[in-house]
């Protein structure tokens, strides 16, 4: 069977052959209907990705705190809840039961569910990477702050996750192009991003061949970008002559 490239220039609704490939007056074709699925995906994937930081962040340097063991448990406790339930379920929880146990929940918007699932999911791998990270670092660097007059939180702040940060660049990116691809999984509850798009367009021009490599080639595209961005910032804030711990001989 024949590939044909041109059906991404057909029109949604009567099938109409476009010469641009783009609509027009109210038209929407279907290459104008995967770019719109594709900023779907990376806008999922960008504010869940703001979220696990932001959350990753906390709760990994929690773990790291001292003389604190409650505190160290509640959060060993977050990244093993959110780390061994399976990332669809938590989606499920997330968009059909939080609202139904938590009234005010409803109001919320079904994107904002996806994003805090995704976000607090990866928050807790992110975590366990920022309090491997820390606890990379040679003891002496906490008391090396210390001494110096810093507080608990300006020593960590200033001196432990600055470098810790530049020991998990590598395993942060492979996460960011995880979290990327794990937006996939938001087609479940009919959020119109690109593996949604990819099922649905399939079912109405009978073409998928084309459907899922263009599809494919777009994520592929947004991984690769993900890791380009991760890798520039991994070079600007390198320490010369610095090497991680237990780094020696790693290739990159």
């Amino acid at each position: 069977m024949a590939w044909d490239w041109q059906v991404f220039c057909k029109t949604t609704d009567g099938g109409t052959l476009m010469p641009n490939c783009l609509g027009k007056a109210g038209d929407i074709t279907y290459l104008d209907w995967m770019f719109s699925a594709w900023g779907w995906t990376l806008a999922v994937a960008g504010s869940a990705w703001i979220v696990a930081m932001l959350f990753g962040i906390m709760i990994g340097t929690v773990r790291t705190l001292p003389n604190s063991p409650w505190i160290v448990r509640l959060a060993n406790g977050w990244v093993e809840l959110f780390r061994n339930i399976p990332i669809l379920v938590q989606l499920f929880i997330w968009y059909f039961v939080v609202p139904k146990a938590i009234p005010p929940m409803q109001q919320v918007p079904g994107f904002l569910l996806v994003v805090f699932g995704l976000g607090f999911f990866t928050s807790a791998r992110i975590a366990e990477q920022v309090r491997a990270g820390i606890q990379a670092l040679p003891r002496g660097q906490r008391y090396a702050g210390l001494a110096m007059g810093f507080t608990t939180a300006q020593t960590y702040r200033y001196v432990l996750l600055p470098m810790a940060f530049r020991i998990i660049m590598p395993p942060l990116t492979s996460e960011s192009m995880n979290l990327l691809k794990n937006s996939s999984v938001a087609f479940a509850v009919s959020i119109a991003e690109l593996t949604m798009f990819a099922l649905q367009a399939q079912e109405e021009t009978s073409r998928g061949i084309e459907i899922y490599l263009a599809v494919t080639a777009l994520y592929a595209l947004s991984a690769f970008a993900v890791n380009r961005i991760f890798a520039f910032i991994e070079k600007k804030v390198r320490i010369p002559g610095f090497a991680a711990p237990g780094a020696t001989g790693a290739g990159h």
